[in-house]
Protein backbone atom coordinates (compact mmCIF):
# COMPACT_ATOMS: atom_id res chain seq x y z
CA UNK A 1 0.00 0.00 0.00
CA UNK A 2 0.62 4.07 -0.39
CA UNK A 3 -0.37 6.23 2.71
CA UNK A 4 -1.23 8.98 1.59
CA UNK A 5 -0.20 11.59 4.43
CA UNK A 6 -1.07 14.60 2.60
CA UNK A 7 -2.85 14.46 -0.49
CA UNK A 8 -2.17 17.97 -2.05
CA UNK A 9 -5.16 19.76 -3.89
CA UNK A 10 -5.57 18.26 -7.05
CA UNK A 11 -3.77 14.70 -7.21
CA UNK A 12 -6.36 11.38 -8.91
CA UNK A 13 -5.44 8.25 -9.90
CA UNK A 14 -4.96 8.27 -14.12
CA UNK A 15 -4.02 5.93 -16.75
CA UNK A 16 -4.22 6.23 -20.53
CA UNK A 17 -7.84 6.83 -19.99
CA UNK A 18 -11.32 5.23 -20.65
CA UNK A 19 -12.11 4.26 -24.67
CA UNK A 20 -14.91 3.42 -26.21
CA UNK A 21 -17.54 4.92 -24.48
CA UNK A 22 -17.82 8.50 -25.48
CA UNK A 23 -20.96 7.60 -27.71
CA UNK A 24 -23.05 6.88 -24.15
CA UNK A 25 -21.93 9.59 -23.00
CA UNK A 26 -18.75 8.74 -20.78
CA UNK A 27 -15.09 11.43 -21.21
CA UNK A 28 -12.23 9.42 -22.05
CA UNK A 29 -10.35 10.97 -18.78
CA UNK A 30 -7.25 9.62 -18.32
CA UNK A 31 -3.84 11.47 -17.97
CA UNK A 32 -3.72 14.85 -19.42
CA UNK A 33 -0.34 14.99 -20.45
CA UNK A 34 0.23 11.18 -21.83
CA UNK A 35 3.70 11.40 -22.98
CA UNK A 36 4.38 11.67 -19.11
CA UNK A 37 2.51 9.14 -18.37
CA UNK A 38 4.11 6.84 -20.60
CA UNK A 39 7.85 7.49 -19.68
CA UNK A 40 6.75 7.43 -15.88
CA UNK A 41 5.58 4.34 -16.62
CA UNK A 42 8.26 2.68 -18.71
CA UNK A 43 11.05 3.92 -16.01
CA UNK A 44 9.69 1.49 -13.71
CA UNK A 45 9.07 -1.69 -16.20
CA UNK A 46 5.05 -0.88 -16.60
CA UNK A 47 2.87 -0.51 -19.38
CA UNK A 48 2.52 3.09 -20.95
CA UNK A 49 -0.86 3.35 -19.89
CA UNK A 50 -0.92 2.20 -16.15
CA UNK A 51 -2.72 3.68 -13.86
CA UNK A 52 -0.02 6.23 -12.02
CA UNK A 53 -1.00 9.59 -9.61
CA UNK A 54 -1.24 12.70 -11.16
CA UNK A 55 -0.28 15.56 -9.23
CA UNK A 56 -0.98 18.94 -10.49
CA UNK A 57 -0.34 21.24 -7.01
CA UNK A 58 2.65 20.30 -4.57
CA UNK A 59 3.46 19.90 -1.36
CA UNK A 60 2.20 15.84 -1.43
CA UNK A 61 3.50 13.39 0.86
CA UNK A 62 3.51 9.58 0.35
CA UNK A 63 3.97 6.82 2.58
CA UNK A 64 5.08 3.27 1.56
CA UNK A 65 4.25 0.19 3.10
CA UNK A 66 6.97 -1.61 1.22
CA UNK A 67 9.88 -1.49 -1.06
CA UNK A 68 8.59 -0.27 -4.37
CA UNK A 69 10.61 1.66 -7.65
CA UNK A 70 8.62 4.30 -8.86
CA UNK A 71 9.53 7.24 -11.45
CA UNK A 72 8.45 10.60 -11.17
CA UNK A 73 8.04 12.73 -14.99
CA UNK A 74 6.25 15.87 -15.77
CA UNK A 75 6.43 18.80 -14.32
CA UNK A 76 9.31 19.22 -12.25
CA UNK A 77 9.06 18.78 -8.12
CA UNK A 78 11.48 18.80 -5.17
CA UNK A 79 11.27 15.61 -4.57
CA UNK A 80 12.86 13.93 -0.90
CA UNK A 81 12.88 11.30 1.40
CA UNK A 82 12.47 11.33 5.10
CA UNK A 83 16.60 10.96 5.20
CA UNK A 84 17.15 13.76 2.94
CA UNK A 85 17.60 11.89 -0.33
CA UNK A 86 16.56 13.53 -3.28
CA UNK A 87 14.26 12.16 -5.45
CA UNK A 88 14.53 12.88 -9.05
CA UNK A 89 12.12 13.88 -12.18
CA UNK A 90 12.91 11.64 -15.11
CA UNK A 91 14.75 8.85 -13.01
CA UNK A 92 13.86 5.75 -11.90
CA UNK A 93 14.78 5.09 -8.18
CA UNK A 94 14.11 2.60 -5.13
CA UNK A 95 12.19 3.57 -2.36
CA UNK A 96 12.61 1.22 0.81
CA UNK A 97 9.40 0.14 3.35
CA UNK A 98 8.94 2.75 5.93
CA UNK A 99 10.31 5.78 3.75
CA UNK A 100 8.23 8.82 3.26
CA UNK A 101 8.42 10.77 0.16
CA UNK A 102 7.56 14.50 0.07
CA UNK A 103 6.77 16.57 -3.15
CA UNK A 104 7.56 20.06 -3.07
CA UNK A 105 6.83 22.52 -5.38
CA UNK A 106 10.26 24.29 -7.16
CA UNK A 107 10.75 27.47 -8.50
CA UNK A 108 9.20 27.28 -11.65
CA UNK A 109 12.43 27.36 -14.71
CA UNK A 110 9.96 28.19 -17.64
CA UNK A 111 5.95 28.26 -18.78
CA UNK A 112 5.65 24.56 -18.97
CA UNK A 113 5.49 22.39 -16.08
CA UNK A 114 2.27 21.92 -14.47
CA UNK A 115 1.28 18.45 -13.82
CA UNK A 116 3.79 15.36 -12.49
CA UNK A 117 3.19 11.60 -13.03
CA UNK A 118 4.49 9.27 -10.24
CA UNK A 119 4.34 5.94 -11.26
CA UNK A 120 4.82 2.55 -8.93
CA UNK A 121 6.45 -0.74 -10.50
CA UNK A 122 3.22 -2.78 -10.39
CA UNK A 123 0.57 0.19 -11.32
CA UNK A 124 -1.77 1.29 -8.95
CA UNK A 125 -4.08 -1.44 -8.78
CA UNK A 126 -7.28 0.40 -7.52
CA UNK A 127 -10.71 -1.72 -9.67
CA UNK A 128 -10.95 -0.92 -13.27
CA UNK A 129 -14.62 0.71 -14.31
CA UNK A 130 -15.31 0.36 -17.87
CA UNK A 131 -11.68 -0.91 -18.73
CA UNK A 132 -9.70 2.29 -17.02
CA UNK A 133 -8.70 2.85 -13.34
CA UNK A 134 -8.64 6.88 -14.29
CA UNK A 135 -10.79 8.88 -12.07
CA UNK A 136 -13.48 10.53 -14.17
CA UNK A 137 -14.04 13.60 -11.89
CA UNK A 138 -17.40 14.85 -13.01
CA UNK A 139 -19.33 11.57 -12.86
CA UNK A 140 -17.65 10.23 -9.65
CA UNK A 141 -16.18 6.81 -10.75
CA UNK A 142 -12.63 5.20 -11.41
CA UNK A 143 -9.40 6.00 -8.96
CA UNK A 144 -10.20 6.66 -5.63
CA UNK A 145 -14.17 6.18 -5.70
CA UNK A 146 -14.32 8.84 -8.18
CA UNK A 147 -12.67 11.51 -6.27
CA UNK A 148 -8.95 13.49 -5.40
CA UNK A 149 -6.93 11.72 -2.93
CA UNK A 150 -7.50 12.65 0.33
CA UNK A 151 -5.40 12.67 3.68
CA UNK A 152 -5.85 9.50 5.60
CA UNK A 153 -6.03 7.34 1.50
CA UNK A 154 -4.34 3.82 1.26
CA UNK A 155 -3.54 2.86 -2.59
CA UNK A 156 -3.10 -0.67 -3.47
CA UNK A 157 0.35 -1.59 -5.40
CA UNK A 158 0.11 -4.42 -7.85
CA UNK A 159 2.55 -7.28 -7.38
CA UNK A 160 4.30 -8.59 -10.20
CA UNK A 161 8.03 -10.64 -10.86
CA UNK A 162 9.40 -7.61 -12.93
CA UNK A 163 7.90 -5.23 -9.95
CA UNK A 164 9.50 -7.61 -7.13
CA UNK A 165 13.10 -7.81 -9.03
CA UNK A 166 12.99 -3.92 -9.18
CA UNK A 167 11.87 -3.30 -5.74
CA UNK A 168 15.14 -5.44 -4.36
CA UNK A 169 17.33 -3.76 -6.69
CA UNK A 170 19.74 -1.66 -4.77
CA UNK A 171 20.66 2.02 -5.62
CA UNK A 172 24.15 3.70 -6.21
CA UNK A 173 24.71 7.37 -6.19
CA UNK A 174 27.83 9.08 -6.19
CA UNK A 175 29.48 11.47 -3.25
CA UNK A 176 26.56 14.51 -4.25
CA UNK A 177 23.63 12.13 -3.93
CA UNK A 178 23.52 11.96 -7.75
CA UNK A 179 21.71 8.20 -8.72
CA UNK A 180 24.06 5.82 -11.03
CA UNK A 181 23.36 2.76 -12.55
CA UNK A 182 20.22 1.25 -12.02
CA UNK A 183 18.37 4.18 -10.78
CA UNK A 184 18.59 5.76 -14.50
CA UNK A 185 16.73 8.50 -16.08
CA UNK A 186 15.93 9.58 -19.53
CA UNK A 187 15.80 12.54 -21.53
CA UNK A 188 12.83 14.64 -20.91
CA UNK A 189 10.68 15.69 -24.11
CA UNK A 190 12.40 18.90 -25.41
CA UNK A 191 9.02 21.11 -25.07
CA UNK A 192 10.09 20.53 -20.79
CA UNK A 193 13.34 22.59 -21.03
CA UNK A 194 12.92 26.66 -20.77
CA UNK A 195 13.38 28.79 -23.76
CA UNK A 196 14.36 32.00 -22.38
CA UNK A 197 17.51 32.91 -19.83
CA UNK A 198 17.26 34.17 -16.19
CA UNK A 199 15.39 37.22 -16.27
CA UNK A 200 14.00 37.08 -19.85
CA UNK A 201 10.39 37.41 -20.71
CA UNK A 202 9.85 33.51 -21.71
CA UNK A 203 8.03 33.32 -26.09
CA UNK A 204 4.74 32.17 -25.72
CA UNK A 205 4.54 28.45 -26.33
CA UNK A 206 3.66 27.46 -29.87
CA UNK A 207 0.52 25.19 -29.98
CA UNK A 208 0.12 23.47 -33.30
CA UNK A 209 -3.64 23.56 -34.81
CA UNK A 210 -5.69 21.87 -37.75
CA UNK A 211 -8.88 24.15 -39.04
CA UNK A 212 -11.82 23.35 -37.57
CA UNK A 213 -15.34 22.75 -39.15
CA UNK A 214 -16.34 26.27 -38.56
CA UNK A 215 -13.32 27.80 -39.10
CA UNK A 216 -14.84 29.95 -42.30
CA UNK A 217 -17.41 31.00 -40.19
CA UNK A 218 -15.09 33.44 -37.88
CA UNK A 219 -14.39 36.78 -39.70
CA UNK A 220 -11.12 37.10 -41.58
CA UNK A 221 -9.55 39.45 -39.32
CA UNK A 222 -10.35 36.94 -36.00
CA UNK A 223 -8.85 34.44 -37.77
CA UNK A 224 -5.92 36.19 -38.10
CA UNK A 225 -5.85 37.54 -34.59
CA UNK A 226 -6.49 33.43 -33.53
CA UNK A 227 -3.35 32.32 -35.11
CA UNK A 228 -0.86 35.17 -34.79
CA UNK A 229 -1.56 36.66 -31.50
CA UNK A 230 -0.65 34.95 -27.98
CA UNK A 231 -3.48 33.72 -25.76
CA UNK A 232 -3.08 33.71 -21.65
CA UNK A 233 -3.94 30.17 -20.17
CA UNK A 234 -6.78 31.49 -17.23
CA UNK A 235 -6.58 30.48 -13.62
CA UNK A 236 -10.33 29.20 -14.67
CA UNK A 237 -9.03 26.02 -16.58
CA UNK A 238 -9.54 22.64 -15.41
CA UNK A 239 -9.32 19.39 -16.51
CA UNK A 240 -12.23 19.64 -18.78
CA UNK A 241 -10.82 22.56 -20.87
CA UNK A 242 -8.37 25.64 -20.94
CA UNK A 243 -10.03 28.78 -20.89
CA UNK A 244 -7.68 31.42 -22.92
CA UNK A 245 -7.49 35.26 -22.50
CA UNK A 246 -6.92 37.51 -25.29
CA UNK A 247 -8.40 39.06 -28.38
CA UNK A 248 -12.55 38.29 -28.70
CA UNK A 249 -13.54 35.91 -31.80
CA UNK A 250 -16.39 37.15 -33.63
CA UNK A 251 -18.66 34.99 -35.99
CA UNK A 252 -19.80 36.12 -39.30
CA UNK A 253 -23.73 37.71 -39.14
CA UNK A 254 -24.17 35.53 -42.17
CA UNK A 255 -23.04 32.55 -40.14
CA UNK A 256 -23.83 32.96 -36.40
CA UNK A 257 -26.31 30.67 -36.93
CA UNK A 258 -26.62 28.38 -33.65
CA UNK A 259 -25.60 25.20 -33.64
CA UNK A 260 -27.03 21.81 -32.72
CA UNK A 261 -25.59 19.88 -30.19
CA UNK A 262 -22.69 17.64 -31.90
CA UNK A 263 -20.00 14.82 -30.84
CA UNK A 264 -16.66 16.87 -29.35
CA UNK A 265 -13.28 15.36 -28.53
CA UNK A 266 -10.12 16.43 -26.42
CA UNK A 267 -8.13 18.87 -28.59
CA UNK A 268 -11.25 20.34 -30.11
CA UNK A 269 -10.96 24.57 -29.60
CA UNK A 270 -14.65 25.90 -29.33
CA UNK A 271 -15.43 29.54 -29.18
CA UNK A 272 -18.61 30.04 -26.68
CA UNK A 273 -20.51 33.90 -27.10
CA UNK A 274 -17.74 35.64 -25.47
CA UNK A 275 -14.98 35.25 -27.95
CA UNK A 276 -12.81 33.55 -25.97
CA UNK A 277 -11.48 30.33 -26.79
CA UNK A 278 -11.66 27.41 -24.74
CA UNK A 279 -9.36 24.24 -25.48
CA UNK A 280 -10.86 20.51 -24.41
CA UNK A 281 -8.94 18.45 -22.45
CA UNK A 282 -9.17 15.08 -20.95
CA UNK A 283 -12.08 15.39 -19.22
CA UNK A 284 -13.99 17.19 -21.57
CA UNK A 285 -17.82 16.70 -22.08
CA UNK A 286 -18.54 14.04 -25.42
CA UNK A 287 -21.03 17.01 -27.11
CA UNK A 288 -21.38 20.46 -27.81
CA UNK A 289 -22.76 23.30 -29.61
CA UNK A 290 -20.19 25.91 -29.68
CA UNK A 291 -18.42 26.53 -32.76
CA UNK A 292 -15.18 24.93 -33.36
CA UNK A 293 -12.47 27.11 -34.64
CA UNK A 294 -9.78 24.43 -34.54
CA UNK A 295 -8.32 21.52 -33.60
CA UNK A 296 -5.08 20.86 -31.54
CA UNK A 297 -3.10 18.13 -33.30
CA UNK A 298 -2.96 15.19 -30.66
CA UNK A 299 1.26 15.55 -30.49
CA UNK A 300 0.52 18.62 -28.92
CA UNK A 301 -2.36 17.85 -26.44
CA UNK A 302 0.40 16.98 -24.02
CA UNK A 303 2.62 20.46 -24.62
CA UNK A 304 -0.77 22.44 -24.13
CA UNK A 305 -1.92 20.52 -20.81
CA UNK A 306 1.31 21.01 -18.96
CA UNK A 307 1.11 25.30 -19.76
CA UNK A 308 1.06 26.83 -16.40
CA UNK A 309 -1.70 29.05 -15.40
CA UNK A 310 -0.65 32.87 -16.84
CA UNK A 311 1.59 31.85 -19.32
CA UNK A 312 1.25 32.46 -23.08
CA UNK A 313 0.38 30.19 -26.55
CA UNK A 314 0.41 30.62 -29.39
CA UNK A 315 -1.47 28.98 -32.51
CA UNK A 316 0.80 27.55 -35.47
CA UNK A 317 -1.18 26.49 -38.31
CA UNK A 318 -0.40 23.29 -39.75
CA UNK A 319 -2.00 20.34 -42.13
CA UNK A 320 -3.25 16.84 -41.75
CA UNK A 321 -0.30 15.49 -43.10
CA UNK A 322 2.27 17.87 -40.88
CA UNK A 323 0.03 16.54 -37.73
CA UNK A 324 0.40 12.75 -38.86
CA UNK A 325 4.51 13.38 -39.07
CA UNK A 326 4.32 15.04 -35.78
CA UNK A 327 2.13 12.37 -34.66
CA UNK A 328 4.74 9.55 -35.96
CA UNK A 329 8.12 11.71 -34.46
CA UNK A 330 6.23 11.63 -30.93
CA UNK A 331 5.87 7.90 -31.19
CA UNK A 332 9.27 7.36 -32.47
CA UNK A 333 10.69 9.27 -29.44
CA UNK A 334 8.66 6.97 -26.91
CA UNK A 335 9.84 3.88 -28.87
CA UNK A 336 13.50 5.17 -28.65
CA UNK A 337 12.65 5.56 -24.30
CA UNK A 338 11.50 2.31 -24.23
CA UNK A 339 14.13 0.45 -25.89
CA UNK A 340 16.41 2.05 -23.96
CA UNK A 341 14.74 1.55 -20.50
CA UNK A 342 14.00 -2.10 -21.67
CA UNK A 343 17.76 -2.21 -22.10
CA UNK A 344 18.82 -1.09 -18.39
CA UNK A 345 15.52 -3.43 -17.37
CA UNK A 346 17.34 -6.45 -19.20
CA UNK A 347 14.19 -7.53 -21.41
CA UNK A 348 12.72 -7.47 -24.41
CA UNK A 349 10.41 -4.58 -24.80
CA UNK A 350 6.48 -5.43 -24.71
CA UNK A 351 5.50 -2.36 -25.47
CA UNK A 352 5.35 -1.00 -28.92
CA UNK A 353 2.00 -1.25 -29.93
CA UNK A 354 0.61 0.37 -26.63
CA UNK A 355 2.92 3.52 -27.19
CA UNK A 356 1.82 5.03 -30.02
CA UNK A 357 -2.09 3.54 -30.44
CA UNK A 358 -3.72 7.38 -30.58
CA UNK A 359 -4.62 8.76 -33.95
CA UNK A 360 -3.86 12.46 -35.37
Amino acid sequence: MIEVLRAGPMTSVQDGGRSGWRSIGVTAAGALDGTSLALANLLVGNRPDAAVLEISLAPVRLRFERSVRIALAGADLDGRLDDGTPVRCWWSCRIEAGRTLTLNPTRPLGDVGLHTYLAVAGGIDVPEVLGSRSTDLKSGFGGMRGRLLANGDRLPIGVDGLADRLAQEPDACDRDGVPLGRPFGIRAPEWFWPKAAAGESAPPVPVRFVRGPEWEDFSLVSRRLFAHEDWEVSPRSNRMGYRLGGATLVRLKARSRDLLSHGVLPGVIQVPPDGQPIVLLADAQTTGGYPKIGVVITADLPIIAQVRFGARVRFVECDLAQARTALDLSRRYLREMAGIIDARLGRVSPTGSAVGSTSA
